[in-house]
């Protein structure tokens, strides 16, 4: 069964923003923590952090967290998103998870366009999911032919394709966040990370707009840093954010 992605934010750090700023203040004061929670409750928070970003004070971001349950998802995604080392990963297993009864995956959306722009009346779409279908039935082959359980799962999983859905739940650091939105928001980003970082970023704007304010890749707040190999449409990246920060 083709499924398509699901990003909840299903916790975060209590009052991220304030724990942030209580940080960096921290760095810069004699004050003892209960002085500087007062100096905290009485300032400007978003403009503190707003200005801790513009002079690059990022080890302060780094006291608020994030965890998202991510479903949906391709192995192919899952390989390109554990790149990223300050995380922490729980994906769904294929050696412990029967998949015999029902296989979900994932179907590049390059098929569906490919199909409208043929006129091919969803052939290639059919030819995709019979291809699946194959996968699907030479993994129960395997499973019954090789011992039951975990270790036929363990085994029978090596004739998967990329496109097996896959589960997880991710945590991540703010700094770590906005190294990710900078990399994966952009449309030089493989299209799947790309659509799972853009409804992360939404989701973590909403719950601590300060900090991520100027999330997003590089053109949403200077130059592009692709260089030659730009996508040259910052104006519609920019829309984008900026439709998504005003809940469009």
């Amino acid at each position: 069964m083709r499924v398509t992605p699901t990003v909840e934010l299903l916790k975060h750090t209590e009052d991220p923003e304030r724990a942030i700023a209580l940080a960096a203040k921290l760095c810069y004061s004699k004050s003892d923590l209960d002085d500087l929670r007062s100096d905290v409750d009485a300032s400007d928070v978003g403009r503190f952090i707003s200005m801790l970003y513009s002079l690059g004070h990022l080890s302060a971001f780094e006291h608020a967290s994030f965890t998202f349950g991510i479903e949906g998802v391709s192995r192919a995604l899952l390989a390109q998103i554990t790149r990223h080392r300050i995380a922490s990963f729980s994906v769904q297993s294929q050696r412990y998870v029967d998949i015999g009864a029902e296989f979900n995956y994932i179907m590049p959306p390059a098929i569906a366009e490919l199909d409208e722009e043929q006129k091919s009346g969803g052939a290639l779409q059919k030819e995709y999911d019979r291809q699946m279908k194959q996968m699907h039935e030479w993994y129960r082959e395997w499973q019954s032919r090789l011992n039951p359980g975990e270790k036929g799962n363990e085994d029978a999983r090596f004739v998967l394709p990329n496109a097996a859905e896959t589960k997880m739940i991710v945590t991540m650091n703010a700094r770590e966040l906005l190294h990710f939105f900078e990399l994966r928001c952009c449309n030089r980003a493989q299209w799947e990370i790309r659509e799972v970082a853009w409804r992360m970023l939404e989701l973590a704007s909403r719950a601590a707009p300060a900090v991520f304010a100027k999330a997003g890749p590089s053109c949403i707040s200077g130059v592009c840093s692709e260089g030659k190999m730009s996508c040259g449409k910052a104006a519609e990246v920019k829309a984008r954010r900026n439709a998504s920060q005003n809940g469009k």
